[in-house]
């Protein structure tokens, strides 16, 4: 909540997860027992650009445990002598003030905890399973279309056996037909003559009745 004319943090809901928490820029002068009481699990506080002007105003934050790191840049309160020795007397938990410890260390850049990297590593960790999940589906969709190459393939081959059968009895009867127009007259009438003469014995019969 930066720059937006904050007066006071009084209408801050009950946020027992947050951990850092943005102030800076507004026109805060007082009122952080809010804070301890809505936000007790915050580590990172930042109020620099507001009015804060002595250190009794900061009082209410000794209720926050886990705070240890308070910036207050801009403030009025920062001019004050002997402010930093008098804020790390007030606050023990805290570890670094405006960016510095006790001992005039630099603070990191940042805070993987605070600044929510770690829920980053999860979500990276989700988008990598995901994409294993899609290699897999993308791998079984591969064998599916091959197998179903297969199976075309193997009926392909069917059909091409089948139609070889096919004209290699149709070439016989081709043949069969070739053999009878070689045959000189006569003798393709005699076979016709013995083919009609093979008549069912019943019919004979009958006619020798007759």
């Amino acid at each position: 909540m930066i720059n937006i004319n904050l007066l006071s943090v009084s209408n801050l809901p009950k946020l027992n997860k947050l951990r850092k928490l943005e102030l800076s820029d507004n026109r805060i002068s007082g009122g952080l027992e809010v804070l301890a009481e809505r936000t007790p699990n915050l580590t990172h506080l930042n109020l620099s650009g507001n009015k804060i002007k002595d250190i009794n105003t900061l009082e209410p934050l000794k209720k926050l445990p886990n705070l240890h790191s308070l910036d207050l840049f801009n403030c009025e309160v920062t001019m004050l002598i002997n402010y930093r020795e008098s804020v790390f007397t007030l606050l023990p938990q805290l570890t670094y003030l405006d960016g510095f410890d006790a001992d005039d260390q630099e603070a990191p850049d940042s805070d993987p905890e605070a600044d929510g990297d770690g829920l980053e590593d999860e979500y990276e960790n989700g988008e990598e399973d995901d994409d294993e999940e899609e290699d897999d589906l993308d791998e079984e969709v591969i064998d599916d279309e091959e197998d179903e190459d297969d199976d075309l393939e193997g009926e392909e081959e069917e059909d091409g056996v089948d139609d070889e059968e096919d004209e290699e009895e149709d070439g016989e009867d081709d043949e069969e037909d070739e053999a009878d127009d070689d045959l000189p007259r006569g003798e393709k009438r005699k076979r016709n003559v013995e083919d009609e003469g093979e008549e069912d014995p019943e019919d004979e019969e009958d006619d020798e009745d007759d």
